[in-house]
């Protein structure tokens, strides 16, 4: 893709280079998700590196070297446009998650990265097992605003919009415990999974702008695992808080 102004911006005083790869985004991207990929970016800069900003879609060649991976959601029809060039990357994807490599999974690449998807008609979209879960199409949809809350991020705020009802296995931890909204499914109370340094929520919004702890977790273990040490910058998120604030006194 065409550099972005902070990829192609003078390295000149930046601490390090920090690749973030974006999966999928002409099909995963159907809220906005692309926005989560432009505030890693932008925070990267602010701290002090330097981002370079990728994309992988189906059959392109899998970049080597990739320091955070983000994901979003898709329609159905997407999921199964993405299905087979992502079982190829399984294995591949499998040792960066186990190798420790910070991911953002969101909705539909959430839901893939588990084991399967059952859609309400019964078909079974295989998924890649990089975690422990498994979701299955309902009639019911889940949509609105969410509060969650979580000991590792404190509150975290979004939007769903799912009919997939996703569950954990033991292999996998919630993000967080849903006080507003529905989450993962109608029933357990909890939104999102996490594991090593994956983390996963059906939330949209798009989700890191209103949560910058989430956004700096994954800089900070990106430039830990590539420079040995994190060192940030000062930065002003006054405006994520008012953000937040509107966030938590919207309805449902």
């Amino acid at each position: 893709m065409s550099p972005t102004p902070e990829t192609s911006a003078d390295q000149a005083g930046s601490k390090g280079s920090i690749s973030i790869l974006q999966l999928y985004p002409r099909e995963m991207n159907i809220y906005g998700d692309w926005g989560n990929t432009l505030v890693l970016a932008k925070r990267l800069a602010w701290h002090g590196y330097t981002p370079e900003v990728l994309e992988h879609n189906a059959g392109d060649a899998f970049p080597a070297g990739v320091d955070i991976l983000v994901g979003g959601g898709g329609q159905d029809s997407g999921q199964l446009v993405i299905q087979q060039d992502l079982q190829t990357l399984a294995s591949q994807l499998r040792e960066l998650a186990e190798d420790g490599t910070p991911m953002l999974l969101i909705c539909g690449l959430y839901q893939l990265f588990g084991r399967f998807f059952r859609t309400q008609d019964g078909t079974v979209i295989p998924g890649i097992s990089v975690l422990d879960l498994e979701t299955h199409g309902g009639s019911e949809r889940l949509i609105g605003n969410v509060v969650s809350t979580s000991t590792e991020f404190g509150e975290i705020h979004g939007y769903e919009n799912h009919s997939g009802q996703t569950y954990l296995g033991a292999g996998v931890a919630p993000l967080g415990t849903v006080t507003k909204g529905a989450g993962n499914n109608s029933r357990d109370g909890h939104e999102g999974a996490r594991y090593r340094n994956v983390v996963a929520s059906y939330l949209h919004g798009s989700l890191l702008p209103k949560n910058p702890a989430i956004a700096d977790f994954l800089i900070r273990t990106a430039v830990e695992r590539r420079y040995g040490t994190f060192h940030p910058g000062h930065i002003d998120d006054s405006l994520a808080s008012l953000a937040r604030q509107h966030a938590a006194a919207r309805p449902r």
